[in-house]
C-alpha cells in the first residue's frame, strides 16, 4: 500500500509539474489552469484504477445532517405556527405570547458554548444524538401545556436540547468534507433548516384540521426520536472510523489530527476580533429570523388579513421556500469566490450581498398596500438574508478549525440572543406602534451586519494561532 501511495504521489507531482511548466512557456497563466486541472484529472483516474472508486459515506453524513436539521426546524417552528391558537386559548396577547416563546431564545442562546464545547471535546456522534432526543422529548411535552408557565418551562427546555444542535452538527462535517466544499457544506445543511421552517406552517395548520395543536407537538417529538437513534447508528466522528468507507474515500478528505482531550483556547477565542464581529453580524441575522418564524403567521393574520388556515399556512411557508434555494447557493457561490478572490474577500462579497438585499426589501415588504407585491417583498428579504448563512458557519469552521464547535457556539449564542430580543421586542412595537417598526428595526440591523461582514478576517485560524 505505501508503494501504491509513493506512485500517486509521484504520478501527481510530475503531471501537475510538466504541465505546469509548458503552460507558463506557452501561454501564460490562463494555460496553466487548465493544463492543471487536466493533470489532476489524470491522476484522479489513476488513483481510481489503484484504489478503486472512493465510497459516498459523506455525502451519507451531508444528507443526514440535512434531515435532522430539516426536523429540528419544524420542531421549532411549530410553536410559531400554531400561536394564534394558543394564545387564543390561554387568552395571551402579544406581549405576554413574545415572552413566553422567547424562554425558548433563552435556554438555547445560553447553552450554546457548552453545547459547543461539549461536541469538541466529545465529538458531535454522542452529543448530536442526545441532543435530538432531548428536545424531541420536550417537542411532545409542549403539548400538555395548560397555562404560561408550563408552556415556558417546556420551551425553555426544548431550547436546551437545542442549543447543541448546529454547533455539534457544524462540527460533523469538519472531518467530513473537503476545505473547499466548506461553505457548501454548511449551506446544505442549514437548507433542510429552512425547508423544514417552510414546511412547519403548512404542515402544522394542515394537521390541525384533523387533529388538535397539542397532538401535533405529540406526533412530532415522536419523529424526533427515531431520528435520533438514525443519526447515532450512522454517524461516526472521524471517516477512518466508519465501517463504510474505503481508502479511496478518506484519502479525499482532510486529515485529521489524533484525538485528543486538549482544552479549548478560550483566551485565543475571545480576543478575536473576527469572532467578535461575526457574532455581532449573526446577533442582526438572527433578530431578523426570528421575525419571520415567531411572527409572520401572526402579522398575515393581523396586518393582511388572512384568514383562512390553508391560505396563512400557503404565506407564512412561501419565505421560507425561497431561503431553502438561497441557502446552498450562497455557500456554492461564497466557495467558487474564495478559490478566485481569497477566502475574505469570496466571503464578505456573499454577506454583505445578502444583507443589502434584504435590508433594502423588508421596507416595501411592510409599507406598500397591495397583499401579493409585500409577500414578494418579504420573499426576496428572506432569500437575501439567507445567501449570508452558509458564509456564516463556514467562517466559524474557517477561524476555528478543530474548534470550530466551540467557535460556532459563541456565533449561535449571538444569534439566539437576537432571536429573544426579537420575540419580545417585536411583541411591544407591533402593539405601541404597529406592524410596520419591527420591520423597520430589521432593515436598519441588516446594514449593521452587512458592515460588519466588510471587516471579518479569516486568514489566520485558531489551529495557526496556538502553532
Amino acid at each position: 500500500m505505501a508503494e501504491r501511495a509513493g506512485f500517486l504521489r509521484g504520478l501527481a507531482q510530475a503531471a501537475c509539474s510538466r504541465h505546469v511548466r509548458t503552460g507558463m512557456g506557452q501561454l501564460g497563466s490562463k494555460r496553466v489552469e487548465v493544463r492543471a486541472s487536466a493533470a489532476s484529472a489524470q491522476v484522479q483516474l489513476a488513483r481510481e484504477e489503484v484504489l478503486g472508486r472512493p465510497t459516498r459515506v459523506r455525502y451519507g453524513v451531508l444528507g443526514i445532517t440535512f434531515a435532522i436539521a430539516f426536523v429540528m426546524y419544524i420542531d421549532r417552528a411549530v410553536v410559531g405556527a400554531a400561536t394564534p391558537w394558543i394564545m387564543a386559548e390561554f387568552g395571551l396577547d402579544k406581549i405576554a405570547m413574545g415572552w413566553t416563546a422567547s424562554a425558548f431564545n433563552w435556554s438555547y442562546a445560553l447553552l450554546q458554548i457548552p453545547g459547543g464545547w461539549l461536541a469538541d471535546r466529545f465529538g458531535s456522534r454522542l452529543i448530536l444524538g442526545a441532543a435530538i432526543a432531548w428536545w424531541s422529548m420536550f417537542t411532545s411535552a409542549t403539548g400538555f401545556a395548560r397555562g404560561t408557565f408550563s408552556l415556558a418551562l417546556t420551551r425553555g427546555l426544548f431550547g436546551t436540547g437545542e442549543a447543541a444542535a448546529f454547533p455539534a452538527s457544524s462540527r460533523a462535517l469538519v472531518p467530513w468534507l473537503p476545505q473547499e466544499q466548506r461553505a457548501f457544506g454548511q449551506g446544505f445543511q442549514h437548507a433542510g433548516a429552512r425547508l423544514g421552517g417552510a414546511v412547519a406552517p403548512a404542515l402544522v395548520l394542515t394537521m390541525m384540521t384533523w387533529f388538535s395543536w397539542r397532538m401535533v407537538f405529540h406526533l412530532l417529538g415522536a419523529l424526533g426520536i427515531v431520528w435520533a437513534i438514525v443519526w447515532y447508528a450512522y454517524y461516526r466522528n472521524l471517516p477512518e472510523e466508519h465501517p463504510w468507507t474505503n481508502r479511496a474515500e478518506r484519502e479525499l478528505l482532510p486529515t485529521a489530527p489524533a484525538r485528543s482531550r486538549r482544552n479549548v483556547p478560550w483566551r485565543i477565542l475571545l480576543r478575536s476580533r473576527s469572532i467578535w464581529l461575526l457574532s455581532l453580524m449573526y446577533f442582526c441575522y438572527g433578530f431578523v429570523l426570528w421575525v419571520y418564524l415567531q411572527w409572520l403567521p401572526t402579522y398575515l393574520v393581523e396586518a393582511r388579513h388572512f384568514k383562512t388556515e390553508v391560505k396563512l399556512g400557503f404565506a407564512a411557508s412561501l419565505p421560507l421556500l425561497a431561503a431553502t434555494l438561497a441557502n446552498p447557493v450562497g455557500g456554492w457561490i461564497s466557495d467558487r469566490l474564495a478559490r478566485s478572490w481569497g477566502t475574505r474577500k469570496g466571503r464578505a462579497a456573499v454577506s454583505i450581498f445578502g444583507f443589502a438585499v434584504a435590508a433594502v426589501a423588508l421596507v416595501p415588504g411592510v409599507l406598500v398596500d397591495s397583499a401579493s407585491i409585500a409577500m414578494l417583498c418579504l420573499i426576496i428579504a428572506l432569500a437575501g438574508l439567507e445567501l449570508t448563512v452558509a458564509v456564516s458557519w463556514a467562517l466559524c469552521i474557517d477561524i476555528g478549525n478543530y474548534y470550530s464547535g466551540s467557535v460556532s457556539g459563541i456565533m449561535n449564542t449571538f444569534g439566539n440572543i437576537g432571536g429573544a430580543l426579537s420575540a419580545v421586542v417585536v411583541g411591544y412595537l407591533a402593539t405601541l406602534y404597529g406592524w410596520s417598526q419591527p420591520f423597520i428595526v430589521a432593515s436598519a440591523l441588516c446594514v449593521l451586519a452587512a458592515a460588519c461582514a466588510l471587516r471579518i478576517d479569516p486568514s489566520l485560524s485558531t489551529a495557526d494561532a496556538r502553532s
